[in-house]
């Protein structure tokens, strides 16, 4: 039975039953806030133009501070003297939204985005001028997510079972995939193109296609026979701050393994919230 690009069946029917309830979206993250003085009411300046002291308290509280180079893992330098307390607060709060603006919630999704599935276990193939895009998941939640990502790009999916009891999700022959296959492919082979980078909403549709959660960290799966492509994704994962852990072939991979704090913080903040469709279990938690 194929599911449709907007994740329902044709002629109104149920999903099938292996498909989990998708859980409730989380709520939305306030940003936190400084009260305005005089009970919330604008001030204005000398000049009488509204916001003007709204704009040298902001300017005041970042005074000295530099940009945010986003491959900086390091913790924010240690405040000291009166203003330690609160602009040790300020200074994290706008570091982590400086770090979301690469992330996943910072553009609109595009086809260009689906080469973090080309990253990970996704196949491109070509037929005529037009492209085919393919993924094998190992459940059924990742199936709701991918469907709904591609539907947002334009792209109808389908899916079916397979015969080793896994889900084979893919798109039609279109046009618009015919720039990203003839980047990726060198032949009929698989690899990744010159100046191959990650970004959010690339890494967040290779988490949701092949990202498994370990008690020490993260699991991005490579495909099978990609183990050639490693030292590329490798790099691409290194410039965006998220240097991982090799896996051969032997030892579980092709694959990469994020650890430590930091990095994990960082690739929650990359991918963005949990799909719904997603268990809690199965999706990095923001800090």
């Amino acid at each position: 039975m194929s599911l449709t690009g907007t994740g329902e069946p044709p002629d109104g029917q149920p999903p099938p039953a292996l498909f989990p309830v998708p859980e409730p979206a989380p709520p939305a993250r306030g940003r936190p806030g400084r009260p305005a003085a005089g009970g919330g009411r604008r001030r204005r300046g000398r000049s009488g133009s509204a916001g003007s002291t709204a704009t040298a308290d902001r300017s005041e509280a970042t005074a000295g501070a530099g940009p945010l180079d986003p491959t900086d893992l390091s913790d924010p330098p240690d405040a000291s003297g009166p203003a330690a307390a609160e602009g040790d607060r300020g200074g994290r709060d706008d570091a982590r939204r400086q770090l979301v603006f690469f992330g996943a919630e910072a553009a609109d999704p595009s086809v260009a985005d689906l080469a973090g599935l080309l990253a990970g276990p996704g196949e491109v193939s070509v037929m005529g001028g037009t492209a085919r895009l393919s993924v094998v998941v190992d459940a059924a939640w990742r199936v709701h997510v991918l469907v709904a990502e591609l539907a947002l790009r334009g792209l109808p999916a389908s899916w079916e079972a397979t015969e080793d009891e896994r889900h084979a999700v893919r798109t039609s022959y279109t046009r618009a995939l015919k720039p990203l296959a003839a980047a990726w492919l060198r032949g009929p082979v698989k690899r990744p193109p010159a100046g191959f980078h990650l970004n959010g909403r690339r890494l967040r549709l290779w988490l949701a296609a092949a990202g498994m959660a370990e008690p020490a960290g993260f699991l991005l799966r490579l495909g099978a026979a990609d183990a050639d492509c490693q030292a590329a994704i490798g790099a691409a994962l290194a410039a965006a701050g998220l240097a991982g852990d090799p896996l051969a072939p032997d030892a579980g991979g092709p694959a990469y393994r994020i650890t430590g704090r930091r990095r994990l913080a960082r690739l929650a903040e990359l991918v963005g919230d949990r799909p719904p469709a997603a268990p809690s279990t199965a999706w990095p938690a923001r800090p």
